[in-house]
């Protein structure tokens, strides 16, 4: 009964919104609706679980001493900080309009750090880009041409450098094909691949194939 009536509620569920999707009309229509209302409510509870369950984490770690405790100490403390905040500070459903204290912490707490992670981030992508662009094979000689012929066909140098050949040969004009039709290509594949990855494992859940989700085995 434990995994019968989650797996029967999924089903349904699934069913419900495949044939809303090619039948829009009553009693699909109005079922979808209400179900995507129960979505919402649930994910509203499931960010609760996790807000809880990050701060139980996080209290752990501090009061164990664990390793990066005081981070941890911090996660706390900025959450509560940001919750008092939002709740007792702010009028309603107005919160997050300019000027109220939640709106100040958003703007020279958060975007600072935001901005921060995503500089520190781009070292990271550096490196990779390193590591991807050596010429070991055919495939990654190809990526490193690919690679250095858009860089220097974004930037004026690499118009300078052919200036003195037909614009269709020039650098910039390069690089707009590769984007515009081997990558182009490439994303669409891929986008294929996912779309064709869900709809497969839509479909196990439907139809009570997939079972991870319940837990155990």
């Amino acid at each position: 009964m434990k995994r019968t009536v989650p797996l029967f509620l999924t089903g349904l569920v699934g069913i419900i919104y495949i044939v809303q999707y090619f039948v829009p009309h009553w009693p699909f229509s109005v079922l979808q609706n209400l179900l995507s209302d129960f979505v919402s409510i649930i994910t509203a509870f499931a960010i609760w679980l996790g807000a809880l369950n990050l701060m139980k984490v996080s209290g752990n770690a501090v009061a164990r001493r664990e390793k990066g405790w005081p981070y941890a100490g911090i996660v706390v403390v900025s959450f509560l900080a940001t919750a008092v905040v939002g709740f007792f500070f702010s009028s309603g459903e107005r919160f997050q309009e300019p000027g109220t204290p939640f709106d100040w912490i958003y703007q020279n707490v958060y975007n600072p750090l935001s901005a921060t992670m995503f500089a520190v981030l781009a070292f990271y992508v550096a490196s990779a880009a390193y590591r991807a662009f050596r010429a070991r094979n055919l495939e990654a000689t190809l990526l490193l041409v690919a690679g250095v012929l858009v860089m220097l066909g974004r930037v004026p140098l690499g118009d300078q450098l052919t200036g003195v050949l037909p614009e269709q040969y020039r650098l910039s004009s390069v690089a707009n094909w590769i984007m515009q039709v081997p990558n182009l290509a490439g994303q669409r594949a891929i986008m294929i691949g996912i779309a064709l990855g869900t709809a497969a494992t839509s479909l196990r859940l439907i139809l009570g194939i997939e079972r991870s989700h319940l837990g155990g085995d």
